[in-house]
């Protein structure tokens, strides 16, 4: 797998260094589910949620979707890049903290997708000229793209082929950008080192490739399947 800028990688032989020790007390899954369900979905996301599961694509949820959101406000996001469309679901949340001259370029293999998320965005009244859909592979689309030149940059297509593609999307950030890899979590099987299956295993290779690279802050939140976070330091 290529390397991320100024990336560095624990010697060979090394011991595992072990995460702190954490305690807890009672169940978490009240909470887990409080904070999932705080801000609640607008119409326009209710719909395009409801054709993800018709077409089978798996969406964002409320906890990551409103994530998404905050982080296009805080870093006022004019540009930003969304790998895997899916049925707009997770691009609605995002252009509802992106300023109103902002550009959502939104990129799928599919073109069924691509036209279910037009739906969803034409519903809101998204004007066309703020959503840049493209169909094709990633692989082939990002090294188009200009970099340093996008606020935020989200994955949320298949781990297994995005190792391809990830330094590239990382270098379309400007300093003070952020990527988001969602599906960190790989259906809760990535903090289980016994899981090895090629899905689980793809996105702990990302999530390591981000965590271990210099010009990166990362930061991983268990909502949903799991938000990776890294922002590029300025």
């Amino acid at each position: 797998m290529p390397g991320l800028p100024g990336a560095q990688h624990q010697p060979a032989g090394a011991p595992a260094r072990r995460a702190p020790a954490t305690s807890a007390s009672g169940s978490k899954a009240a909470s887990w589910q409080y904070a999932e369900h705080f801000v609640p979905e607008s119409e326009a996301v209710e719909r395009a949620r409801t054709r993800a599961r018709e077409l089978g694509i798996a969406a964002v949820g409320n906890g990551a979707g409103a994530l998404l959101q905050t982080l296009c406000a805080a870093v006022d996001a004019r540009a930003v890049v969304e790998v895997g469309t899916g049925a707009g679901v997770s691009g609605l949340w995002m252009l509802g903290g992106m300023p109103r001259d902002g550009v959502l370029t939104t990129i799928d293999a599919e073109g069924e997708h691509l036209r279910a998320a037009r739906t969803a965005f034409a519903e809101l009244g998204v004007r066309s000229g703020r959503i840049r859909g493209i169909t094709g592979r990633a692989v082939d689309v990002l090294p188009r793209l200009t970099e340093g030149g996008y606020d935020l940059v989200l994955l949320d297509a298949d781990p297994i082929g995005t190792e391809a593609y990830l330094e590239r999307a990382v270098r379309l950030l400007r300093p003070g950008g952020v990527v988001a890899l969602h599906g960190a979590l790989s259906a809760d099987r990535a903090g289980d080192p016994a899981q090895r299956d090629p899905v689980t295993t793809a996105v702990r290779e990302l999530s390591r490739a981000l965590r271990s690279s210099p010009d990166l802050l990362p930061a991983l939140v268990p909502s949903g399947e799991g938000l990776l976070l890294a922002a590029r330091r300025r």
